[in-house]
């Protein structure tokens, strides 16, 4: 069997349970050295007291299919604790290679009813989550290629949603938190191209802990694989941390169910030029009405009919 990810190091956060589970299943069956990280919290809200199991139990059972892993159960939304991850990582294999970011929770509320206090806690684990992580392994390449003298090996897998691309009603913090993440890819895969690494992002859908709401009325088929397990989402991961996807660079996918998407980057859909120096409400008005008025109602983003996402939708990784 081919193992393109022998000799190398990763870390997979979230990867107690659900999709960060299988992710990290797939990189050490590609031959990784995976470092398993989860706070183990039950609550996918996250609450509930802490705990090392889930991490230990995946570690562990990479160990028993003949592979190299170990658990970290900090905390990734807190900086310090997210440092002491990349720092584990490089003290057990030498060095970093590939960070795969799912870490996430779930507050759902409608705007006008969100408490503060749900906002900030899901865009601390998401955003921030993917913040610092991303932070100790930029600095750990930038000094390995500086001490190198050229390009080093580095892969990033970030985790958005769908809920970012088709909207979701009640998940406002959600949304935001995951349309931050692809902005965060992109600025990261330009800043750290020239030390050969590459960050994607990726808008998987699959029936975990965190979308168990969504798919209730989705039934399991009674043979063959769930479309909708994560199974199918851990291959894109595994290539995208891959040799093989060296020239994908600042990029979101959507996948599931035996399906990939390449979603292109916002494009002008029209352009309108004022006849005078500046624009006149009149004017905007003569112009943008109309131009809005010939859309089909209710359609606010181009790309959501492409992906067959007009529906609003709600939850994901």
């Amino acid at each position: 069997m081919s193992l393109p990810l022998e000799g190398l190091s990763a870390i997979v956060t979230g990867a107690g349970r659900g999709l960060g589970r299988v992710e990290a299943l797939e990189l050490a069956r590609l031959g990784a050295a995976v470092v398993v990280n989860d706070y183990g919290q039950p609550g996918r809200d996250g609450s509930g007291e802490a705990s090392a199991a889930p991490a230990e139990e995946v570690a562990a059972e990479i160990r028993a299919a003949g592979g190299t892993a170990l658990a970290h159960t900090g905390d990734v939304a807190d900086f310090q604790q997210a440092g002491a991850l990349a720092e584990l990582a490089v003290a057990e294999f030498g060095k970093l290679d590939i960070l795969v970011n799912n870490a996430g929770i779930l507050r759902d509320r409608m705007v006008f009813s969100m408490a503060e206090a749900e906002w900030d806690s899901v865009i601390r684990v998401h955003l921030k989550g993917h913040f610092n992580t991303i932070r100790f392994a930029a600095a750990h390449w930038r000094e390995r290629s500086k001490a190198a003298g050229g390009p080093v090996y580095g892969r990033v897998v970030n985790t958005s949603s769908e809920a970012f691309l088709a909207g979701s009603a009640g998940q406002p913090n959600y949304a935001a938190a995951k349309g931050g993440i692809v902005g965060l890819t992109t600025s990261t895969a330009l800043a750290l191209a020239k030390y050969g690494v590459t960050a994607n992002a990726i808008c998987p859908r699959a029936r975990t802990r965190m979308t168990e709401d969504v798919f209730a009325g989705l039934d399991r088929p009674e043979d063959g694989l769930d479309p909708l397990a994560p199974e199918h989402v851990a291959p894109l991961v595994g290539y995208l941390a891959s040799p093989a996807a060296d020239r994908i660079n600042g990029q979101l996918l959507v996948v599931h169910g035996g399906m990939v998407a390449v979603v292109e980057r916002p494009r002008v859909a029209a352009k309108f030029d004022s006849k005078q120096e500046t624009f006149t409400y009149d004017e905007l008005d003569a112009l943008l009405t109309p131009h809005y008025a010939e859309l089909p109602e209710g359609e606010t983003f181009g790309a959501v009919e492409v992906l067959g996402l007009k529906r609003a939708w709600s939850g994901g990784a």
